[in-house]
């Protein structure tokens, strides 16, 4: 995540577009496209590019027809990527696959998905984006997605003491960044 897509920036298009500035609104739906076509790639797996293609414009419609709702008091990603999770529910119902939306659906609620959270979130993807390309996927599957070395190894195509490797260098890496080393 690039500063151009942080909570700062994002809410600032959105202000601003809903002041009626018609080039921030399309700065802010390009900055949005960006991230929903990396929030659903990572959650809807063997789906078709054309399934992701259509649910990411699914979403940016229903962001302009609830735009007038959004709150300026509170954070604009937590309240588009509520928007975007009901979507991605609603196609894994739309496909047959209730018991995946609902699993999806249960674990947002169990997790205690909060704006906290979310932001967070945010802070680590903008982290991990200072990392070479190699670290960063073995970071966000092994301590992430949870995926173990041995699944991440085969996945990237890498071996096994290398993703350990390539983990250890881009946590020292952050460390360093997070310490405010260069």
């Amino acid at each position: 995540m690039t500063i151009a897509h942080s909570e700062e920036a994002l809410k600032t298009l959105m202000l601003l577009s809903l002041d009626g500035d018609e080039a921030a609104y399309r700065r802010l739906l390009n900055a949005l496209r960006v991230l929903l076509v990396g929030y659903y790639s990572r959650r809807m797996g063997a789906a078709t590019r054309a399934d992701m293609e259509d649910l990411v414009q699914e979403t940016l419609l229903a962001l302009h027809s609830r735009r007038a709702t959004y709150d300026r008091n509170r954070p604009f990603t937590s309240w588009f990527f509520s928007i975007a999770r009901y979507k991605l529910i609603d196609h894994h119902r739309g496909r047959g696959g209730r018991m995946m939306a609902e699993v999806e659906l249960g674990e947002e609620l169990e997790s205690g998905f909060s704006e906290d959270a979310l932001t967070a979130r945010m802070d680590v993807e903008r982290l991990l984006d200072g990392l070479p390309s190699k670290q960063r996927e073995v970071i966000r599957r092994v301590k992430l997605e949870g995926q173990s070395v041995a699944d991440a190894a085969g996945r990237t195509g890498q071996s096994e003491s290398a993703v350990k490797v390539g983990i250890h260098r881009g946590l020292k890496a952050l460390a360093k960044k997070l310490r405010g080393e260069t």
